[in-house]
């Protein structure tokens, strides 16, 4: 990839995160609580709905950069005329690979942001200290794998680039349904983070997490949190993709007018 197309992505992708992460950051927390084996109310109910935002702030800009790099990088390395019929199958290739690489940020970030939201007395730095201590790396990277299951299952979301605004609410339309359709597994992957160390759901066995959610919970146990899940990233989907193309072309026009 030429260096001042590497550059806009990196910027462009992480401008479009950190502003999508903060903007519907209390749908997330309300989403987490809902989906919390304790309960909405005793995790916090609309209390504190900021708990855990550090994390996200620290966490969106990396997490969102490496995304989209990987999947321009991956794109240019597969690169394929742009007519034939292998186009879909390349942008779902990067976009996994984007999923996979950013997921390596994320999931850190997730864990301890879940944590705080359904503990809002506790300090972020503090939780995480307290996974690093009781838990180790590894506690940090718990539900990873359901994580980058659950990302990879969507990421045929990602398309050739077109108008800006058409761009947003492609975004908008497709990251609504992908989300209401991925959620049992966005419980699963809430569970395995909020689960007790040591406990059998903590050792990540997505299967194992849903069966117990449907044991206990049924139907309506896979799907807590779908209608602020949906909101979130379908409005995410719109900013996220809108805010990247056009961030992504003005630093391209910069860069061209620059000598």
């Amino acid at each position: 990839m030429e260096r001042p197309g590497f550059t806009a992505s990196l910027v462009a992708g992480g401008v479009a995160g950190v502003a999508v992460d903060l903007i519907l950051f209390p749908l997330d927390t309300i989403k987490t609580r809902l989906q919390s084996p304790q309960g909405f109310n005793k995790a916090g109910g609309f209390r504190g709905i900021y708990a855990g935002v550090p994390s996200a702030a620290i966490g969106s800009f990396p997490n969102a950069a490496a995304f989209f790099i990987t999947y321009e990088y991956v794109k240019w390395f597969l690169h394929t005329d742009s007519s034939s019929y292998l186009m879909p199958v390349k942008h779902m290739l990067a976009a996994s690979a984007g999923e996979v690489v950013a997921c390596l940020i994320r999931v850190p970030s997730e864990v301890v942001k879940q944590r705080a939201q359904v503990s809002a007395s506790s300090r972020t730095f503090q939780i995480f200290s307290n996974i690093l201590y009781t838990e180790g790396i590894q506690g940090l990277y718990r539900g990873y794998k359901s994580t980058v299951l659950r990302e990879a299952l969507w990421s045929w979301r990602q398309d050739h680039v077109v108008d800006c605004w058409q761009s947003a609410v492609c975004g908008a339309f497709a990251g609504g349904f992908a989300a209401a359709v991925t959620t049992p597994l966005d419980v699963a992957k809430t569970r395995i983070t909020l689960a007790k160390a040591g406990s059998s759901t903590a050792s990540g066995n997505v299967l194992s997490a849903l069966h117990g959610v449907w044991r206990t919970q049924g139907l309506s146990g896979l799907f807590a949190g779908v209608f602020p899940r949906t909101a979130a990233i379908g409005l995410g989907g719109f900013i996220f993709l809108g805010a990247y193309e056009q961030t992504r072309s003005l630093l391209l026009e910069l860069g061209r007018a620059s000598p």
